[in-house]
């Protein structure tokens, strides 16, 4: 078998830190590394020679992960101009959706990762990692001039909500808390 280019090899990781990055935030971190190559179209032979173990995987594909959110945001910011009520408008519309909910891979990183993240070590770069991607997140629903705990609120709000309505998915409960949520964060703006 012939040997693989450092394009190719680099192609390889991106495929594998975006599938990672994705099965991770749907079915959490414990997914075995044989069933995430099976995904991302590699053997499982290939995993080692890309990663020195499975947790600094979780902690590239949850920085990749925080980074694509922060791109998302940027990208809000730009759409509207600037306008940073109307960018976080769009985002809490979008964020506590029916379509969000049922689309945890490509959702939110700090609903789907939370529990893995906090099982995981201290020391683990994914937990910093979460933490700056949480910071960053609560400035971006922060009102101007009240960053320190406006948006800490905005963002347990969504956070909550989100997690919920994925808990009880299949009964009118769901939907009914996405709807609170998004009344409670848009009707006192």
């Amino acid at each position: 078998m012939g040997r693989v280019s450092q394009a190719q090899a680099a192609e390889n990781r991106r495929r594998v830190v975006d599938t990672a990055s994705r099965l991770f935030r749907e079915q959490g971190t414990h997914i075995s590394v044989a069933d995430l190559m099976k995904a991302a179209g590699l053997t499982h032979g290939a995993f080692y020679k890309q990663f020195a173990s499975k947790e600094a995987l979780v902690d590239e594909a949850t920085t990749h992960a925080f980074d694509e959110l922060a791109r998302r945001h940027a990208a809000g910011l730009e759409q509207y101009e600037g306008q940073r009520d109307a960018a976080q408008r769009a985002l809490i519309d979008a964020y506590l959706s029916v379509e969000h909910r049922d689309d945890a891979a490509d959702g939110c990183p700090v609903a789907a990762l939370a529990a893995d993240v906090a099982r995981g070590g201290e020391d683990r770069e994914a937990r910093r990692v979460y933490a700056e991607g949480v910071a960053d997140f609560a400035a971006f629903l922060a009102s101007d001039g009240d960053e320190d705990t406006d948006g800490i609120a905005r963002l347990c709000l969504l956070f909550g909500a989100l997690v919920l309505s994925r808990a009880t998915k299949g009964s009118t409960l769901s939907e009914e808390i996405l709807a609170a949520a998004h009344a409670a964060l848009t009707e006192a703006r």
